[in-house]
């Protein structure tokens, strides 16, 4: 019995191990299938992995080539801007110089229109003078001729009668000749340049009163010489001092039509403007000072006429001409 249990344990077993054998190779084959689907997608991945890699050097050396590209374009701009930059401060110099130039030149213009005006004023004064004595010396009578009964006897020179003159005595002088009314004998006129000279130092020493009428001698004996605009500038100052800007203004404008020339006519023109803002008045005298800088653009006054525009917020280029 026993051995018919072993002899049927040796079935069973040979039948297993038959069984295990046959199965083996069914399994094997399923797995190699496995692998070889596995290995195909592993190259399909590689494969991917490849063709993106490809791309992406393409695109990189696209981009890189556009990127030198720019870079290049960059630096052509740069060197553009610059080239441009230099040639507008190269034109920027050159019409700086220009406008200093013409500026010069409107200047010199208007010192001369200036000069010529003073000239005039100057001629027209002269030729009212002769005019004058012309008058007088028709007006006189005839040499000889019988002066009617009661009438006072006129001197062939057209001068007052003896007697009647303001200020004469009617006194003959030692030669026999009668002495004038009104003109002064030529030794008490007042030497020029020292009559101006002390109004100038009694001027700078605050001596107003005293400077006042040495000035006026000046402007009194000697009304045709530039030192007589410089004498009635000075008393423009001397009322500007004293705060009365009224007659300040009176007399910078003389000074500013009767000596155009002088060279006291900017600040005259200066003061005026700084007169005129006093008195409240700031469109006059903004006007004066933008005119100061149209006429005498390049002289110490228009700088000081652009500070005083400039502190009062207003643009000193707008045209004069335009108020």
């Amino acid at each position: 019995m026993h051995r018919a249990f072993t002899l049927r344990h040796r079935s069973i077993a040979a039948v297993a191990l038959t069984a295990i054998l046959a199965l083996a190779p069914v399994r094997a084959h399923a797995a190699s299938k496995e692998i070889i689907a596995l290995q195909t997608q592993v190259q399909q991945l590689l494969d991917m992995v490849q063709r993106l890699q490809s791309t992406l050097d393409t695109r990189f050396g696209v981009l890189q080539h556009l990127v030198e590209q720019t870079a290049d374009n960059a630096n052509q701009m740069s060197q553009t801007v610059t080239a441009l930059q230099q040639k507008i401060n190269q034109q920027n110099d050159g019409l700086s110089g220009k406008i200093d130039t013409t500026s010069g030149q409107v200047q010199s213009l208007n010192d001369s229109v200036d000069e010529l005006k003073t000239r005039i004023a100057k001629l027209d004064k002269s030729i009212q003078d002769l005019q004058g004595q012309l008058q007088n010396i028709q007006s006189a009578p005839p040499v000889g001729a019988q002066p009617a009964p009661g009438a006072i006897p006129v001197p062939a020179d057209g001068g007052s009668a003896p007697g009647n003159a303001p200020g004469s005595s009617g006194k003959p002088t030692p030669d026999g000749a009668p002495m004038a009314g009104n003109a002064p004998p030529a030794s008490m006129t007042p030497p020029l340049k020292e009559t101006f000279q002390a109004g100038l130092r009694d001027y700078n020493a605050a001596k107003y009163p005293v400077a006042t009428g040495e000035f006026q001698d000046v402007i009194h004996y000697y009304p045709m010489d530039d030192l007589a605009g410089s004498a009635q500038f000075y008393l423009g100052e001397i009322a500007y001092r004293q705060q009365d800007y009224a007659e300040a203004i009176k007399d910078y404008n003389a000074v500013l039509e009767g000596f155009s020339g002088n060279p006291k006519a900017p600040a005259a023109q200066l003061h005026k403007g700084f007169a005129l803002i006093q008195q409240s008045k700031r469109d006059a005298g903004v006007h004066e000072l933008r005119l100061l800088i149209q006429r005498h653009p390049q002289t110490p006054e228009a700088s000081q006429a652009k500070a005083k525009l400039t502190a009062m917020g207003i643009h000193s280029t707008t045209a004069a001409a335009q108020h």
